[in-house]
């Protein structure tokens, strides 16, 4: 059975059958919602029902959630005409989906639990992406697992991962311990909608968390390829200098291009590391630098956590309006 669903404050209308989730009914009618791992993870595609009967599925809800009238569209599935507010949804930029093979390239151990991972693509095949997507690594046994590209478009034939080991982490185990030169992996993609939406040139706010700076490093180096002169400010939070695992090329995309600044910010220093740049939060350096974020907009990506805390104080402290803070939040999986 389906049911007609409709969007606010666009008014757009779909259809979801009963045994799919919200979001991939919009998907698969060419309208793109905001999302990240499709998968109840992380939070990306929350949203309000304003009218209607949905089935919550695996999504956690917090009590404020609740009383929020606050889903998960990707878990959500409709039980009768449903009303939903996202005021950012719009026709898809759909890019076509592949399933392929890749040859690894090259391996580069920047941090020690940061791996470098160059894929080359078969003779003959590209892949066409927005700065910011990710990819699906297909493991044997049906599982995969999503990583974001950290190369610009057009970067032809070689993809480029930002890996983070996790200790009992099924795939990064493995990768660490064993991955070399010419191994094959085989992924899908592109997926996601963490990419520049900006026709108003504003200035971007590039927040990065960890190994969440690879998506921003793809829009960076998009926008240069492109020669965009929008003012980008990229926050890149890390515990220590040693976890900055590509703080030179950040420093010289600073030096190099007036439209570009660059603010590293560590949370855990120790006096050894001689650090006399900004500490804490990152997204507080965000708060105090930007007290007025009306006529900008913030990617972010990272930890669920500073996902979270950045998008709450962005828009509460500092009045960004809520469509214009695009997240893409990491989650890792164990075994």
């Amino acid at each position: 059975m389906a049911y007609q669903i409709t969007v606010q404050p666009s008014g757009r209308q779909y259809q979801a059958e009963a045994d799919e989730s919200l979001l991939d009914a919009a998907l698969r009618q060419g309208l793109h919602m905001p999302h990240g791992c499709r998968d109840g993870a992380c939070g990306a595609c929350k949203g309000k029902v304003l009218e209607g009967l949905v089935e919550h599925g695996k999504a956690q809800r917090s009590a404020a959630d609740e009383a929020a009238g606050l889903t998960l569209f990707c878990c959500a599935q409709a039980r009768s005409a449903v009303t939903l507010e996202c005021a950012q949804l719009r026709s898809s930029d759909a890019l076509p989906v592949k399933t392929l093979p890749a040859r690894i390239e090259k391996l580069e151990k920047s941090a020690p639990d940061v791996l470098i991972l160059q894929l080359r693509l078969p003779a003959n095949e590209t892949l066409a992406f927005h700065a910011g997507q990710y990819i699906d690594i297909l493991l044997k046994d049906g599982r995969k697992r999503s990583f974001s590209l950290a190369n610009a478009p057009g970067a032809a034939e070689l993809l480029e991962l930002h890996i983070r080991h996790v200790p009992g982490g099924f795939f990064t185990e493995a990768l660490f311990a064993n991955a070399k030169v010419r191994d094959i992996l085989r992924f899908s993609g592109p997926h996601g909608g963490f990419y520049v939406q900006n026709p108003e040139r504003k200035p971007l706010i590039l927040l990065a968390g960890g190994t969440g700076f690879a998506p921003i490093k793809a829009i960076v180096e998009h926008s240069l390829r492109t020669q965009e002169s929008t003012p980008l400010y990229i926050y890149w939070g890390a515990r220590r200098p040693i976890d900055l695992y590509q703080h030179a090329l950040a420093s010289q995309w600073a030096a190099e291009h007036a439209h570009i600044r660059y603010i590293p910010v560590l949370s855990d220093a120790l006096p050894e590391d001689a650090w006399n740049g900004r500490s804490g939060f990152v997204h507080h350096a965000v708060l105090n630098d930007f007290p007025d974020l009306s006529g900008h907009q913030v990617y972010a990506c990272g930890a669920p956590a500073m996902i979270d805390a950045a998008r709450r104080d962005c828009i509460n402290q500092c009045a960004l309006p809520e469509n214009q803070f695009f997240a893409d939040a990491f989650t890792f999986a164990a075994a």
